[in-house]
């Protein structure tokens, strides 16, 4: 009997010991398998792209807050319409803007209220402090800015809650009341009533990092021109140049004309155009890259003097300091010849200095430019023999000595670029053309070249300045 206990307890040890063993084994194997795996899932996700859900998930978190924000604030948008307002108004009737008030009443002392004052402005809100009892907020409009002062005493308790509770940054509303300068001297509008004009559902950017992204900054401008109001004074200005370039062009005598933006042929310059197709015509046609061709049209059916201020297109390159949509004005006058041209070019210049400027001495980077009449006229030539040393008019025809000479100068070196499109220069004027455009020296031209029909004058706004 005992024997054959210590047979049963022999087999079951060596059967326990065999799953064991068995057990190890597959634990390898299945290691080996998962290690294996795993490198091929590794390599995979490498080469493929992750699937959207994954994408979403490993956003920053500023998307997510940005996500949650919105939510919050479309909540209160219900809120609010169950509460019988409507949080996107029609209308609003405004007395003042907030520079009017900064300048009507910057005579009040401080801690003096205007009671008799009954003013209504409008704007977005920018900042907003809550303080128990008081509230302030800074409305912002297209004039600058101004400080409300909420008092709940002067609210219904129902407005004191929504103002609490419904309003943030980025909101615009309409508010009216008296006028009071603080103890500390900020004039006020002493609020007694307001209305939400526009829910925001976005918050602005960040007030102490601001908007600093510069692909966002050029493609969002609206979201620009918030985070930085001096931005708007860019647009400002443009306004008024172009508007003053319309009121030179017609004191000469000009005609404003309009042209086809859509063109049967892509012509007027050297350029990729964009391509839409007609349905009506059944034919492709092209976006312009320039009004030339129909302006001279315009000439050849009796109109002397014309020009345009008009979007062209070129299905180029893009960059912060190149759009492929721009405004170019371009002028054409009959009997005229490039002396004229430089005539009208120093005019508009000047008139639009004065304009934006009120003088004719400007500051550009750190350096101070006059723009008095009359200016210094010289050839292309001349020019880069003043910067380089080279004249280039001793070279005739010679294109490879000018190649030679082109190679010793700085910003040409061999192997680049610069070199290569060198090589493919066809005649000197081109190598002179090539060494101004893309070498080291910038060179101010005073350069215009004569047409066999008449004489024009082109300028081109900066890329820039595009919404």
């Amino acid at each position: 009997m005992e024997a054959l206990r210590a047979w049963r307890a022999s087999n079951l040890l060596g059967f326990a010991a065999s799953r064991v063993v068995t057990a190890a084994s597959a634990a390898r194997s299945l290691r080996l398998r998962l290690r294996c795996c795993s490198a091929a899932a590794t390599t995979n996700q490498k080469q493929l792209p992750l699937p959207q859900d994954r994408r979403r998930r490993s956003a920053s978190t500023s998307t997510s807050d940005r996500d949650s924000i919105r939510a919050i604030r479309l909540k209160k948008v219900e809120e609010l319409r169950g509460k019988g307002y409507e949080p996107y108004a029609y209308k609003w009737d405004r007395t003042h803007t907030t520079k009017e008030l900064q300048e009507e009443y910057t005579h009040l002392e401080n801690g003096e209220i205007c009671e008799e004052a009954a003013v209504s402005i409008a704007g977005r809100i920018v900042a907003r402090r809550a303080f128990g009892k008081l509230v302030f907020m800074t409305v912002r409009d297209d004039t600058g800015t101004i400080q409300l002062y909420c008092e709940k005493d002067n609210l219904t308790e129902d407005q004191f809650e929504q103002l609490k509770a419904f309003i943030d940054i980025g909101d615009i509303i309409g508010a009216s009341g008296s006028i009071k300068k603080t103890e500390k001297g900020e004039l006020s509008l002493y609020m007694k009533n307001f209305e939400i004009l526009t829910k925001s559902l976005l918050p602005l950017p960040d007030k102490y990092h601001g908007l600093t992204d510069v692909d966002k900054r050029y493609r969002q401008r609206y979201v620009d021109m918030i985070a930085n109001p001096e931005v708007a004074e860019i647009f400002r200005t443009r306004a008024k140049v172009v508007s003053e370039i319309r009121k030179t062009m017609e004191s000469f005598g000009f005609i404003e004309v309009e042209t086809p933006v859509l063109q049967g042929a892509a012509g007027g310059a050297e350029a990729r155009p964009f391509i839409t197709y007609h349905n009506s015509l059944q034919r492709d046609l092209y976006l312009r890259i320039a009004t030339e061709l129909h302006l001279k049209r315009m000439l050849v059916g009796g109109l002397e003097r014309v020009y345009e201020i008009g979007r062209i297109f070129r299905n180029e390159g893009i960059s912060t300091r190149h759009n492929p949509e721009f405004t170019t004005i371009e002028m054409y006058e009959a009997y005229s010849d490039y002396e004229s041209m430089m005539n009208m070019a120093e005019e508009i210049v000047v008139r639009c200095a004065m304009a934006t400027h009120g003088k004719l001495k400007v500051a550009y980077l750190g350096t101070e430019i006059s723009l008095e009449r009359p200016w210094r006229r010289e050839t292309m030539h001349s020019l880069v023999k003043e910067a380089t040393g080279i004249d280039f008019n001793i070279f005739g025809h010679d294109v490879e000595s000018a190649k030679i000479a082109a190679r010793g100068l700085p910003g040409i070196k061999m192997g680049s670029s610069k070199s290569t499109s060198l090589q493919s220069c066809s005649s000197v004027g081109h190598v002179l053309n090539e060494k101004t455009a893309k070498g080291s020296n910038n060179i101010l031209l005073a350069v215009a070249l004569p047409s066999p029909i008449s004489r024009r004058l082109k300028l081109r706004t900066a890329g820039s300045m595009n919404v």
